[in-house]
């Protein structure tokens, strides 16, 4: 088999960087393009400083068709600004990594509709697309902790989310609240109950537990925030989600990890627990670890990803290889820093 081939656009900053990271060492891959025209006949390692000594590669302001699969690492509205100025030959594959085409609603692009890329929830139709809309960190994190309730029905009316990012989640370029003398030693809530990566949790938690989204004249995010309590944080360090989700539930704890081990059985990123968990178990890797404890009623469950990973350009992978065929786990066994 030829290798797949590859274009990227948006490959100088956060997303694009971890993509090139993995993909750079991906058996089954050949990089094309790295499309960044601020950066265009620059080493990749003139901006992402740590892939010096392993590759030449330069940026480019190329853009063509003469690829296998485009990766679209650009920001929220733009994606689907840049497809609408550069269609892309239908042969081709497309990953988007912004959220333009997440939603039910906004799906389609010449004749095709985007699928949800999330492979816990998505795998076969992953398998058979032409083109995915890769899902939001945050959103990643909470599905994956919450789609095993889902899948039985079991998920209640009131859903209560607590959950920490790193700064990389703002992306690249500073802002007030990612520059480094505001963030270091800092921690704040932001978006509370009205954060935009509701909607999606929301429709894929409808996908798997019928009318868990209420139908009303309200907007799909006042839908979602009337059942989903979701407080999100800015944490003072780099990369990582880490949630402290809890529900109402009649189940054991016994029964919950024998219902979250059973739905993740045949999933080889995301893992259970019965020891307590931290971020540094899956920062620089594409796992998710969720910890199950049971309190009185509440069901607490306890999730962390790397935002940058598993929660964006390593799940981009997954994706690719399922769509192409590959081992789920083709050019993603990353080993995670302990100390």
């Amino acid at each position: 088999m030829s290798k797949i081939r590859v274009g990227i656009i948006g490959s100088a900053g956060y997303t694009g960087g971890e993509l090139l990271r993995i993909l750079i060492f991906h058996p089954e891959v050949e990089i094309v393009f790295a499309n960044s025209a601020s950066n265009a006949g620059n080493k990749l390692y003139d901006v992402h400083n740590d892939l010096f000594g392993d590759t030449e590669l330069e940026f480019s302001s190329d853009f063509h068709s003469n690829i296998d699969v485009l990766f679209l690492c650009v920001g929220h509205g733009d994606a689907r600004k840049f497809l609408d100025a550069n269609p892309v030959d239908p042969s081709v594959k497309i990953i988007d990594l912004s959220q333009d085409y997440r939603l039910r609603a906004n799906t389609s692009y010449q004749g095709k509709n985007f699928v949800y890329g999330l492979p816990e929830l998505n795998r076969e139709a992953i398998k058979s697309a032409q083109y995915i809309a890769n899902p939001g960190c945050f959103a990643t994190n909470i599905q994956l902790a919450l789609l095993p309730l889902a899948s039985k029905g079991l998920l209640p009316s009131q859903i209560h989310i607590n959950a920490t990012t790193g700064s990389t989640g703002a992306g690249q370029k500073p802002t007030a609240t990612s520059h480094f003398s505001w963030r270091n030693n800092n921690l704040s809530a932001y978006k509370s109950f009205e954060h935009q990566h509701l909607q999606e949790i929301s429709e894929s938690l409808d996908q798997l537990q019928n009318e868990f989204l209420p139908e009303s004249d309200k907007s799909l995010l006042d839908r979602a925030a009337e059942k989903i309590n979701f407080v999100p944080q800015r944490g003072d360090f780099t990369r990582g989600i880490f949630s402290a989700i809890y529900v109402d539930s009649d189940l054991t704890e016994d029964e919950a990890y024998d219902l979250y081990n059973s739905y993740y059985a045949s999933h080889p990123f995301t893992s259970v627990s019965k020891a307590n968990i931290d971020l540094k178990q899956v920062v620089n890797t594409n796992k998710s670890i969720i910890h199950l404890e049971k309190h009185g009623n509440k069901l607490l469950i306890l999730n962390a990803t790397d935002n940058l990973l598993k929660g964006a350009s390593g799940q981009a992978v997954q994706n690719m290889n399922l769509m192409f065929g590959l081992d789920e786990r083709s050019g993603l066994n990353l080993k995670s820093v302990g100390f």
